[in-house]
């Protein structure tokens, strides 16, 4: 039977979870909100309308998210023709991919920030499919991006392993009945990824590559 190793991106393949938190931190600011960088933080991995929500509340001025929304994708946009892969990021994705899994990305980016991340990683050779935010209409911590990889592989959620660096990815991951495993590169606790449904932690990709005879994808 096919397997499928579903991979988060952000913080997970890519370094680029410090400068989400800078250019949100920066859209805030230029809006008129003091936001924590450490509350950013916690919270990159949503969806931008689910960021803005869950740093502003409820009671914010709905009207201004597009705008909100808008200043990050410009400030964020500057990076694209420098986005960081994590070590062995793409050798990871060969890798599994030679191994048989089927290897499917799960992310709340899309478009021209999508096309970056994937030329960082450098491993389009090894990518079956990607579930965007464009496919879904729920981002995590709903299961829905999880799921819809899962669709694309065409594989049962017995079969597959969801890799992420997020509290929100791991939810996502439990609750679409999907073996979590966590990364620390996007500077989450153990602790955190481990209550919110990781059953497995590696530092980054070439920790997990390093490791992998041993690990849930081997």
């Amino acid at each position: 039977m096919e397997r499928a190793a579903v991979f988060d991106v952000d913080g997970t393949l890519v370094d680029t979870n410090h400068l989400h938190v800078t250019t949100w931190w920066e859209a805030f600011r230029q809006a008129g909100h003091r936001v924590p960088m450490h509350a950013i933080h916690r919270a990159v991995g949503l969806g931008s309308d689910d960021l803005i929500e869950h740093l502003l509340g409820e009671d914010r001025d709905q009207d201004r998210d597009a705008e909100l929304s808008a200043a990050h994708k410009a400030l964020y946009g500057q990076y694209f023709d420098r986005l960081p892969a994590l070590q062995d990021a793409g050798r990871l994705l060969r890798r599994l991919d030679q191994r048989g899994w089927r290897v499917v990305l799960a992310t709340s980016a899309s478009g021209a920030e999508l096309g970056a991340l994937r030329r960082a990683i450098g491993a389009d050779d090894a990518i079956a499919a990607t579930a965007s935010a464009d496919d879904v209409t729920e981002g995590k911590p709903a299961p829905e991006p999880v799921e819809h990889a899962l669709e694309l592989a065409d594989v049962p959620a017995e079969r597959a392993v969801f890799v992420g660096d997020t509290v929100w990815d791991m939810q996502a991951g439990s609750r679409a009945g999907v073996r979590c495993v966590g990364v620390l590169c996007g500077g989450i606790p153990r602790a955190d990824l481990e209550e919110a449904g990781a059953s497995a932690i590696y530092a980054d990709p070439a920790h997990l590559l390093a490791s992998l005879a041993e690990s849930p994808l081997g």
